[in-house]
């Protein structure tokens, strides 16, 4: 695997110094703005679930913050649009996976939320139309706002404004099929990835839907349009590093911890559908080739490096792949990874060590 080692490990211990001390608290500041929001809810479900998604998952905003250091100082702005994004994100997945619903219709309707989110027209759709609980205060249409906040005031989002409408409407539509009947989601998943993977011939419709699930490509896009000199050269090369690979690597190592919980509790993940462990092993390298090599090419390539190396220290410093088939794969991929990749490892450790992720 190519990449640059020069002043890589002092560079990525400034950046995790500066993500932990000076993001992590932004981030904490505005899920507590959203955590009283969701407390506002009228229904009682909505709201339930508006804060379990706030108390389980806050980490994907935490993670998903790296990207307002993109310029090596903090920018609060992105901070704030990705907390929010993230959160619509979450939210919906909650309303989805954990209420008892099993209805297309109802879960594309509630994701037109994102798609809204990154449209800066004055667009709100009616996201509960066919959602049995609908009323939870301004909750969802409050988040979708504090984004539209944000895009609005970036000199280049005419850019990105495609791309990011792209990758919103490809999650949506997967998180929508995902969590259908257990008995028709594999074989409506098979036939919607099929359609997009003449573009992606390399990819199983697995690969391509974990791809799709991935925020990630649309937080670094919307960091980018803040910079009056984006190109449309380097937008298109940041969606074609991203989408598949990074955003793939990422959903991928996310399924990869949660194997043994999903396989107990009948969720679908994707990771699962590897035939045996080799294959499993051999892919996530080959994704994790893939982007490291594509990421080079990218402007400040050792903050993409930084923040693919990071991805791999929060998954397989989880405890949950410390034993088993998870323990062996995640030891051979460390090993084959950038030298750097053990420093940010180490870190996970200590700062799970702390609960501070």
């Amino acid at each position: 695997m190519k990449y640059n080692p020069i002043y890589k490990p002092f560079y990525q211990t400034k950046l995790i110094y500066k993500f932990v001390k000076d993001v992590f608290p932004l981030v904490d500041k505005e899920l507590s703005v959203w955590r009283k929001a969701a407390s506002n809810g009228q229904d009682p479900v909505l709201s339930q679930q508006a804060l379990a998604s706030i108390e389980k998952k806050s980490f994907h905003a935490q993670g998903g913050a790296v990207y307002s250091l993109y310029t090596q100082q903090v920018n609060p702005s992105v901070v704030k649009f990705i907390v929010a994004l993230q959160t619509i994100s979450d939210y919906l997945d909650n309303l989805c996976d954990r209420v008892g619903l099993e209805d297309h219709m109802a879960f594309l309707q509630l994701h037109k939320a994102i798609t809204d989110a990154l449209d800066p027209s004055d667009t709100f759709s009616d996201y509960y139309a066919h959602y049995p609980h609908k009323n939870d205060g301004g909750y969802l249409q409050s988040l979708v706002a504090s984004c539209k906040v944000y895009i609005t005031q970036l000199p280049k989002y005419d850019l990105i404004h495609k791309e990011v409408m792209d990758l919103g409407k490809l999650y949506g539509e997967m998180q929508s099929y995902k969590h259908i009947s257990s008995m028709h989601r594999e074989a409506a998943l098979d036939t919607w990835a099929k359609y997009h993977l003449t573009s992606f011939p390399d990819l199983s419709t697995w690969e391509f839907s974990a791809a799709a699930g991935s925020t990630l490509g649309i937080f670094l896009l919307c960091a980018l349009a803040s910079d009056e000199t984006l190109t449309v050269q380097e937008v298109q090369d940041v969606k074609n590093a991203y989408f598949p690979w990074v955003c793939g690597l990422h959903i991928l190592l996310d399924y990869f911890i949660d194997q043994q919980e999903d396989l107990s509790t009948g969720d679908l993940n994707f990771v699962s559908y590897y035939q045996d462990i080799q294959t499993k092993k051999e892919r996530l390298q080959w994704f994790l080739q893939q982007s490291l090599e594509r990421v080079l090419s990218l402007k400040n390539p050792t903050f993409h490096l930084t923040v693919i190396e990071g991805l791999l220290a929060m998954y397989f410093s989880d405890p949950k792949t410390s034993q088993g088939e998870e323990a062996l794969i995640h030891r051979e991929i460390l090993q084959l990874a950038p030298y750097s990749t053990s420093v940010l490892y180490n870190i996970c450790k200590k700062l799970r060590n702390k609960n501070i992720i």
